[in-house]
C-alpha cells in the first residue's frame, strides 16, 4: 500500500461485514480495541461496538429517515482532523471498504493529507449470501463467473453500465443498492436481451436475524421491490441460475430463535456470553443494562473480613461477582489463596463455582437448585456453632443469613460490590419497546426486574418476559409484570433453554 508515514494518528478503514457481528475479522477487532474514535455506518451491527474501550467517542454517520446523513467531505474532514490530533481512528463500514463503500475516496483524502492508514477487508453481502441465504453466487455447473454491480450509478462517469454486456454475462449478476432504481435497471437488462424469466433472489438484511429471502424472476423484481409492501434497504438482488437452487440450502432461518428480537438486561460487562448464545440461535439481540456493578464505596469492611478469615469456618458466595471482587481485593492486599486456610467454600450455582475455579479454588458445597433458599437449607444441616462469612452485593435478599442464624450459626456479611440501577434508558431501545418491536426481555435477577420497571414502566407489557428463576418471577409479578416463561434450571443456559422450548411449543 502506497502511503506516507505521519507522526500523527492513524486511520483504519475496517469492513464490519454484512451484519452478523461474528463476521468481522480478527484484525478488525484489533483495530476497534485500540481506537480513540469510531465513525460507523448505520448498517453496522451495534454489537460490534462492544469491542471498543469504554469512554471512547462513537459517531454514527446518519440513518436514513431518522438522522442527517454525513456527506463524504464531512467524513473525510473528521477522519483527518482526528488523526492530525494524534488519535487512532476507525472508519467502520458495512460489508467491505472496497465494495461500493467509498473506500477509494477516503483513501485519496487521507493520502493527500499525509495521514497513515490501513485497509482491513470485510465480507461483502454478495459473498455472504451463499452461506446465509442458500444462494451461492458461483456453482460448478451453473455459474463460473460473478459480476457485482451498483444500481446507484453516477451517470457522469466515463464507464457507465453496459447493460448489453451484462445481459450476455455468462454467470451470476449481483445488484447492490437497487431498491429505488429497480424499474430502471430491470427494464434495461430485459431490453438488452436478458430473459425476463431469469431466476432471481431478493435478499434483505443478509446474515441478520430478520433476514428475508424472496424468490422470483427478473421480470417480477421491480414489482416486488416497489409494491405497497415496499422492501426497504439493505437489499441485494441475485440474478442467474443459482437463484433457482433449492430453498433447503438455507440453514440460517431454521435456527430456534430466528426472527425473534431479544433484549438482554444484564450489566454491560457481563452480557456478552448470553448475547452470543442468543445470536448463535438466531435471535436479534438488543442490549439495555438495567444495573451496573462496581467496587464498594468503602473497602475497609472487606479488608477487616479478610484479616479475620482464619476465625471463620465457611466463606459463602452467592454470585460470581462476589467471587471476583473478593478475590481481587485479596490479591490487592498482597495476599493469595493461602489466606483462606482451612475454610470451607460454598457457591450458589455453576457460574459461581466456575468463578472460584478460575482462582484455583473448589467449592465444597453447591445446592442442587441454584438459589439462596436451597443453599441455606444445604448449609443449615451442619451450621450450629459454625462461623459463616457471606460475601454479597450491596442489596439482595436476606434469606441466607436469616436461615443460617436460625440454624444456630454465627453469621457475618460483607459487601464486596455495589449494585446500582441504570437511570437512563437507551433511546433506541426505549423506542423499540414502545413500538412493540421487541419480542422478549430476559430478566436474570430481582434487582434487574425492579430497575426495568423504573426504566420502562408499562411499556414492558408490550414484550414477553423470560425469567431466570421463581424468585425473579415472584418479584416481577409483585411489580405487576406477567412472566411468559421461566427457566427450570436457574442459569443462563436454563433461561435460553426455556426461551427455545416456549417458542417450539408455540
Amino acid at each position: 500500500m502506497n502511503q506516507r508515514q505521519s507522526p500523527t494518528g492513524k486511520v483504519f478503514l475496517v469492513g464490519a461485514g454484512p451484519g452478523d457481528p461474528g463476521l468481522i475479522t480478527v484484525r478488525g477487532l484489533e483495530c476497534l480495541e485500540q481506537a480513540d474514535l469510531v465513525l460507523y455506518d448505520y448498517l453496522v451491527n451495534p454489537l460490534i461496538l462492544q469491542h471498543v474501550r469504554r469512554g471512547i467517542e462513537l459517531i454514527c454517520l446518519g440513518r436514513h429517515g431518522r438522522d442527517r446523513i454525513w456527506t463524504q467531505d464531512e467524513i473525510n474532514r473528521k477522519m483527518i482532523q482526528a488523526a492530525q490530533a494524534g488519535q487512532c481512528v476507525v472508519r467502520l463500514k458495512g460489508g467491505d471498504p472496497a465494495i461500493f463503500a467509498c473506500g477509494a475516496q477516503e483513501i485519496g483524502a487521507l493520502q493527500e493529507a499525509g495521514i497513515s492508514f490501513e485497509v482491513v477487508p470485510g465480507i461483502t453481502t454478495a459473498l455472504a449470501a451463499g452461506s446465509y441465504a442458500g444462494v451461492p453466487v458461483t456453482h460448478r455447473d451453473l455459474a463460473s463467473a460473478v459480476a457485482l454491480i451498483t444500481a446507484q450509478e453516477d451517470f457522469e462517469k466515463h464507464d457507465s453500465i453496459d447493460y448489453t454486456s451484462l445481459a450476455k454475462f455468462p454467470g451470476t449478476l449481483v445488484m447492490y443498492m437497487g431498491v429505488t432504481t429497480a424499474p430502471t435497471w430491470t427494464s434495461a437488462l430485459i431490453e438488452a436481451g436478458k430473459p425476463s424469466d431469469t431466476p432471481a433472489a431478493i435478499i434483505r438484511r443478509c446474515s441478520l436475524p430478520d433476514q428475508r429471502i424472496i424468490r422470483c424472476n427478473l421480470g417480477e423484481v421491480a414489482e416486488r421491490l416497489v409494491s405497497p409492501q415496499r422492501i426497504r434497504p439493505p437489499v441485494v438482488v441475485i440474478l442467474g441460475a443459482v437463484a433457482s437452487l433449492s430453498e433447503s440450502w438455507s440453514w440460517f432461518d431454521r435456527r430456534p430463535l430466528f426472527g425473534n428480537r431479544v433484549l438482554v438486561t444484564r450489566p454491560a460487562d457481563q452480557a456478552a456470553s448470553l448475547q452470543k448464545t442468543l445470536v448463535d440461535l438466531g435471535a436479534e439481540v438488543l442490549s439495555q443494562p438495567a444495573i451496573e456493578v462496581s467496587e464498594p464505596d468503602d473497602w475497609s469492611p472487606v479488608d477487616r473480613a479478610i484479616e479475620d478469615l482464619p476465625n471463620f469456618d465457611w466463606l459463602v458466595f452467592s454470585s460470581c461477582n462476589g467471587v471476583s471482587f473478593f478475590m481481587d481485593r485479596l490479591y490487592h492486599l498482597g495476599l493469595d489463596v493461602r489466606r483462606l486456610g482451612n475454610l470451607q467454600l460454598a457457591a450458589i450455582g455453576p457460574r459461581t463455582v466456575e468463578a472460584l475455579r478460575n482462582y484455583g479454588l473448589l467449592a465444597n458445597v453447591q445446592p442442587s437448585r441454584f438459589c439462596a433458599d436451597d443453599l441455606a437449607q444445604t448449609l443449615s444441616a451442619d451450621a450450629r456453632g459454625k462461623r459463616f462469612l457471606l460475601a454479597r452485593a450491596s442489596r439482595g435478599r436476606e434469606v441466607l443469613a436469616q436461615e443460617l442464624k436460625q440454624a444456630g450459626a454465627q453469621v457475618s456479611q460483607v459487601v464486596t460490590y455495589q449494585s446500582r440501577d441504570i437511570e437512563v434508558a437507551d433511546a433506541d431501545v426505549a423506542a423499540a419497546l414502545e413500538a412493540g418491536t421487541i419480542d422478549w426481555i430476559t430478566v436474570t435477577s430481582s434487582a434487574i426486574a425492579r430497575s426495568l420497571v423504573s426504566l420502562f414502566g408499562s411499556a414492558l407489557e408490550k414484550a414477553r418476559i423470560a425469567s431466570i428463576s421463581p424468585v425473579t418471577s415472584s418479584t416481577l409479578r409483585e411489580l405487576g409484570i406477567s412472566v411468559d416463561t421461566e427457566a427450570r434450571q436457574y442459569t443462563m443456559e436454563g433461561l435460553v433453554e426455556a426461551l427455545c422450548s416456549t417458542l417450539k411449543d408455540r
